[in-house]
């Protein structure tokens, strides 16, 4: 067996299972779960109608590069949102689908890591899982920058130093942040991409949450924002993640793309025909009509919008929790413990949220997930509402 297994930790839902473990909550309460980010509003119903005429498809393998109107219509999308000049992202070459970004991020960085190399694959801290595992299932090793709330719950990346800059193979970001939700600048993309090229490191941008944002007439900017802004025609080390998960409340598709430089594309794809990871040609189809709609996703942040506005109501008063820049996330400090604080909160109002250390690691004596808990406000309105009523209870009776 690889060795490398021995170094995995047990993912952050296995930890929060062994911390409630023999709690018995109140019976005459309903469970609501927090925890987990699986968006739950209706999916919209074309895509379903797409995917269903075209079943028959079943039948034909798919190919690894996709549909090339598939890459068509990401790329299109990718221009319209990001403000990337026209023909800039050619699809047959600056463009992939993959079977959602979990996937991606983590096949991904086998493809790029050198193994011969003492290399680190950086990311934020706390962070998604994923980042980490690849990292280590690569030959990597993780090096976490804190993200804290003095710096706006983004990394401080001045303060890192030239000697880790030089061993960085892969720099993770995610924008916005699970489970801060905190955007990275559009000044920070710039300057990053240019440690990139001084050192000689490839930016991996995890986007996923890029479409849940509270200002209609301002979407986040992204790293092709950045890559149009400076001129970057061909988007050298700089690779994006996008997803339907979030953004169209399709989880269950499997279905994103990564995009960017064209030369790391050419290998990664290469790297693919091995994993045998190709998209279902009817996923292709019914991809194609999500990415080329966009009222269902407005109409999608209505609904997040108005879950933030009141349940930051009920909540603001008795927890120090903000609204954060995107994602569906909230991230509190907690007024104990945030394990004692989780355990606590589902024994007595059978809510069930995240402990913020069981998505940090601790460096140096800190770690900036403590005192801290995730809550994903994925849930129907009225059951966010019942939650967050729930919450405040706990808090006030202490």
């Amino acid at each position: 067996m690889n060795n490398a297994l021995n170094l995995l930790q047990p993912y952050p839902f296995e930890k929060l299972r062994a911390l409630l473990a023999g709690v018995q909550p109140p019976a005459d309460k309903a469970p609501i779960a927090l925890s987990i980010g699986e968006p739950k509003h209706r999916s919209p119903s074309f895509v379903a109608e797409t995917l269903a005429a075209n079943l028959d498809q079943l039948s034909v393998y798919p190919t690894t590069l996709g549909l090339p109107m598939l890459r068509e219509a990401i790329a299109h999308w990718c221009e319209r949102r990001f403000r990337v000049p026209a023909g800039w992202l050619d699809p047959a070459r600056h463009v992939l689908p993959v079977n959602g970004t979990r996937e991606a991020l983590f096949s991904f960085t086998q493809a790029v890591v050198e193994r011969e190399r003492s290399g680190l694959v950086i990311s934020p801290n706390p962070f998604y899982q994923i980042y980490e595992g690849a990292a280590l299932l690569a030959g990597a090793t993780p090096h976490y920058l804190p993200c804290t709330e003095e710096n706006g719950f983004n990394p401080d990346f001045d303060a890192v130093p030239s000697q880790v800059w030089q061993r960085c193979q892969i720099l993770f970001i995610c924008s916005p942040g699970n489970p801060t939700g905190a955007l990275v600048p559009l000044d920070t993309l710039k300057k990053l991409i240019a440690l990139a090229d001084e050192h000689d490191f490839v930016i991996a941008a995890d986007e996923c949450y890029s479409e849940l944002y509270f200002d209609e007439q301002n979407p986040p900017p992204g790293l092709l924002t950045a890559c149009a802004e400076l001129g970057r025609s061909d988007f050298s080390r700089c690779v994006v993640f996008h997803s339907l998960s979030k953004r169209s409340n399709l989880p269950g598709l499997r279905s994103g793309f990564v995009a960017g430089d064209a030369e790391i594309l050419k290998k990664y794809l290469l790297y693919r025909t091995y994993h045998g990871c190709a998209m279902p040609v009817q996923t292709q189809l019914a991809s194609i009509a999500a990415w080329n709609d966009e009222a269902h996703v407005s109409a999608n942040r209505v609904l997040y919008r108005e879950k933030f506005d009141a349940v930051l109501d009920i909540l603001q008063p008795v927890l120090d929790v903000k609204r954060p820049d995107g994602s569906f996330y909230l991230w509190p400090r907690t007024p104990a413990d945030d394990t004692v604080f989780t355990r606590e909160l589902f024994a007595r109002e059978h809510v069930t949220v995240v402990p913020g250390s069981f998505l940090s690691r601790e460096v140096d004596g800190f770690n900036p997930g403590a005192n801290r808990v995730r809550m994903a406000l994925v849930a129907p309105r009225a059951e966010c509402v019942e939650a967050a009523g729930r919450i405040r209870d706990f808090v006030n009776a202490g």
